[in-house]
């Protein structure tokens, strides 16, 4: 099977966690990052926060498993070559994981107050989740145009990425803001400890990612 772009893998493994590439604006986004959620937490807004953080722990997971499959199989299924200041796992850099840090919460912020509230016939939560994993999977067609950025595999594209990556992120977020806040610390808590483990294990001490 002919890959798409196989050079970029090795590209991406010799910037993975390199502080060659480094530049100062990651500072900045990162304070950006901070000053979001302690605004959010200052205005007690729980709900918006384990809508961010859920999306965070997915994007996490899901990040994890495609550094997995380029080391069982030799290519992720994307991955980031150059353009990114500190690239964190082979599929993502610095700047993409700061921005869906905040993306649940951003979007928790255009969410009808009652969640059974329906849209053309379906759940708001359901179809501003739907629409959101729409959005941002016909943008990475944008993004696969530029060298920041690769479909490695001929078969993975907007339609499995739309499946597979930004249902589960927007889903989990969407309806996470309206879950007890029990549920929502179960779920963002265990998803942390999950990635956690898989972080300390497979690039800590195996270093398969």
């Amino acid at each position: 099977m002919e890959l798409h772009n196989p050079e970029a893998t090795q590209q991406a493994l010799c910037i993975l966690r390199s502080g060659n590439p480094f530049q100062w604006y990651v500072i900045t986004l990162l304070a950006l990052v901070v000053y979001v959620y302690f605004t959010e937490i200052q205005n007690k807004n729980w709900k918006g926060i384990a809508a961010g953080l859920s999306l965070y722990m997915v994007h996490w997971f899901v990040e994890i498993i495609n550094a997995l499959i380029q080391h069982f199989s030799g290519h992720a299924l994307w991955t980031v070559p150059t353009g990114t200041a500190f690239l964190l796992l082979i599929g993502v850099g610095v700047e993409l994981s700061f921005m869906f840090s905040i993306a649940g919460l951003i979007f928790s912020k255009v969410l009808p107050k009652d969640p059974k509230a329906k849209i053309l016939g379906i759940n708001n939560r359901l179809f501003i989740a739907i629409a959101n994993a729409a959005f941002f999977s016909i943008f990475e067609i944008f993004l696969v145009k530029t060298p920041c950025f690769v479909w490695v595999y001929p078969w993975w594209g907007a339609l499995p990425v739309f499946i597979t990556v930004y249902i589960p992120f927007w889903v989990v977020s969407l309806y996470c803001y309206d879950w007890q806040p029990k549920v929502q610390k179960m779920v963002i808590g265990g998803m942390f400890v999950v990635n956690a483990v898989m972080l300390v294990v497979f690039a800590g001490i195996v270093h398969w990612i």
